[in-house]
């Protein structure tokens, strides 16, 4: 059984899905990829995890770092869930590149190299918004490109970081707009 429950954050309504132990979802309503593995049929029910999850939000939209986790359960595909691994491990207010995440996952997997476009399609599709910071991910020419929720999310969520966003830009074009 899944279940599921709100949090209104200052970027608009989030929808939480949860397995009953672990979190399995978090999206912005009416982002891209809006609760894809959602069961249609599911519960809005008040869980621990949940509770956590949104303490966690509640920091984080303070404009601090979190020091706590939340218990989280990827449900992609082997590649997918590789990816977002990889993403939980990029520092609060840093970013880095497809190509470098490309490059990581090449090198352990020991291959010779990796589609920067397939990570791509791996973060646009996490399902853990924000606790998994996709956000955090850049185009190599610096590239604000790629984010579900939309353009304007990543940015409010890199500034609320503190990022240094003076190498970044918004594309003028493009598929993440």
């Amino acid at each position: 059984m899944q279940y599921t429950s709100h949090y209104h954050s200052p970027l608009g309504p989030i929808l939480l899905a949860s397995d009953g132990a672990h979190l399995t979802g978090l999206w912005f309503e009416g982002q891209k990829y809006f609760a894809l593995r959602l069961d249609p049929v599911h519960e809005e029910k008040e869980l621990d995890v949940f509770s956590a999850a949104k303490r966690w939000l509640d920091v984080y939209f303070s404009g601090r770092e979190p020091d706590f986790s939340v218990p989280l359960r990827f449900t992609g595909t082997d590649f997918q869930n590789e990816v977002w691994e990889i993403l939980c491990t990029i520092p609060y207010g840093r970013t880095t590149t497809y190509g470098a995440i490309a490059r990581q996952l090449a090198a352990q997997n020991g291959r010779a190299h990796m589609s920067a476009q397939a990570v791509g399609s791996a973060v646009g599709h996490n399902e853990i918004s924000i606790l998994v910071p996709c956000h955090r991910v850049v185009g190599a020419n610096g590239s604000l490109t790629g984010y579900a929720g939309g353009i304007d999310k990543k940015v409010q969520l890199l500034t609320l970081e503190k990022t240094d966003m003076s190498g970044f830009f918004i594309p003028k074009k493009g598929t993440a707009l």
